[in-house]
Formats: structure tokens, C-alpha cells, sequence
């Protein structure tokens, strides 16, 4: 799962660096509660973008499910929060299904990552999603079509992997 906010770099230009530290530091802070509490792993953060996995260690029958409830979590905290704050974050989501490799390369600064072409095609759910929706993989729509209702949005042309059908979760 990819997650990351519409407008970032034109709010970075627009705000202090510490506001925009401590806004983040709020928002993931929380997403960090979401996914313990849905079984889902962070991974990393990078600027705006937040990676998480599930099934990592071990098998897990309905990791796509839970990312998925995760990332709803994540919408619905966001969309209270907007009510409250100043600054309204819109949130991009993108998740994939499939085999990845994880590990930690590099000699200095370790830091566990994960790889292979299931996370790059999670980041162009994720970049060909729209803020407030979740977007996902014809994999990941076959993993969870009989439990969550999705809405086809045909195939879309993906930067560097051609046609892909993708998602959007429906909210009931």
C-alpha cells in the first residue's frame, strides 16, 4: 500500500518547515496506530508517502483486505481531522498484490525497504488513484471482489507497466 497527499509540494513552498513537520508527525502518527491495529506493517515514510505491507513474515488469507480497511481508516481519520485543522490534507491511495523481496541494502544508514515490480505497481496505483479513494490492481481486485465492493475503471495506461485495469473501492 502507497499513500501520499495531493498539493504537497505547493504546501511545502506555503508553510514553515516546523508546522509542516509536526503536521506530518500528527498524521502519521496516527496511520502508525491504524495499521498495528489492521495487522498491516509500515514500512517507510519518504516526504508525503507512507508504504505499508501485510503478510510479510507470514502467510496472511486476507492481507489485501486489510490493507485495504487500513487505508479506509486512514480517509476517515484524515476527512475528521480536515474538520479540525487548518491546513486539509487529500490523501492518494494505491494497492498491489504479489510477491516482493525485503531487505536492507547499502553500507551506511541501514534501512529495511522492500522490492520488486508488486511495489512499483502499488506506486502507480497510488499516483493514478485520486485524493480520497483508493485505487487498486486487477491482482488485488481478485483477492477481495466476494468481501469488498469495487467499481472498474477500466484500464488505465501506467507509466512503465502499459495497460492496467484498476479499482476504486466502493464505500457502502
Amino acid at each position: 500500500m502507497f499513500t501520499d497527499f495531493e498539493g504537497f509540494t505547493k504546501l511545502v513552498a506555503r508553510i514553515p518547515a516546523i508546522t509542516l513537520v509536526n503536521e506530518l508527525n500528527d498524521i502519521f502518527g496516527r496511520f502508525d496506530e491504524i495499521v498495528e491495529e489492521t495487522g498491516v506493517e509500515k514500512i517507510e515514510t519518504i516526504g508525503d508517502a507512507y508504504m505499508a505491507a501485510c503478510g510479510l513474515e507470514e502467510e496472511i488469507r486476507d492481507h489485501a483486505i486489510n490493507c485495504i480497511k487500513a487505508a479506509q481508516q486512514m480517509l476517515s481519520y484524515l476527512e475528521e481531522r480536515n474538520k479540525k485543522h487548518e491546513i486539509k490534507w487529500r490523501m492518494r491511495v494505491g494497492i498491489h498484490s504479489g510477491p516482493i523481496v525485503a531487505g536492507v541494502v547499502g553500507k551506511k544508514k541501514f534501512n529495511y525497504d522492500l522490492f520488486g515490480d508488486t511495489v512499483n505497481t502499488a506506486s502507480r496505483m497510488e499516483s493514478l488513484g485520486e485524493p480520497s479513494k483508493i485505487n487498486i490492481s486487477e491482482t488485488t481486485y481478485q483477492l477481495v471482489k466476494n468481501d469488498i465492493n469495487c467499481e472498474s475503471r477500466g484500464e488505465i495506461q501506467a507509466k512503465g507497466k502499459g495497460e492496467l485495469k484498476m479499482y476504486f473501492i466502493k464505500y457502502s
